[in-house]
């Protein structure tokens, strides 16, 4: 089920993706988090991290947890790309081969919670 977290903020990043300019900064900023906030929520667990810098990080997905150092499991992009993710405009694998996520560990893939029911809402 969608959150309503900050749905304003996504549908105008989403909307802004196409634009010359892309989403401002703190319409992109929030929509990041927003769409954090509810990947966490969709996949609740401490075993994957994602890291959208500047704008924030959560840990996701169910299974072992991570206590100490650099999680096994770690996805990395840039809000862009994530905001792209999230509203199904590109996927996991493509974004991957890309160049445009890093993603390491055997749980990293997060294909099957992508996109994410607000962006696309």
């Amino acid at each position: 089920m969608a959150r309503d977290v900050n749905s304003d903020a996504v549908r105008r990043a989403v909307a802004e993706l196409d634009s010359a300019d892309g989403p401002g900064k703190e319409v992109l900023r929030d929509a990041v988090r927003a769409l954090l906030s509810e990947l966490a929520a969709k996949a609740p667990g401490r075993t994957v991290e994602v890291r959208v810098p500047p704008y924030g990080a959560v840990q996701c997905v169910p299974g072992p947890r991570h206590t100490r150092g650099t999680p096994p499991n770690v996805v990395e992009t840039d809000p862009v790309t994530f905001l792209a993710l999230a509203a199904g405009r590109v996927g996991f694998a493509d974004a991957v081969a890309d160049g445009r996520i890093s993603a390491s560990g055997t749980r990293a893939d997060l294909s099957e919670l992508l996109p994410l029911a607000s962006a696309v809402a």
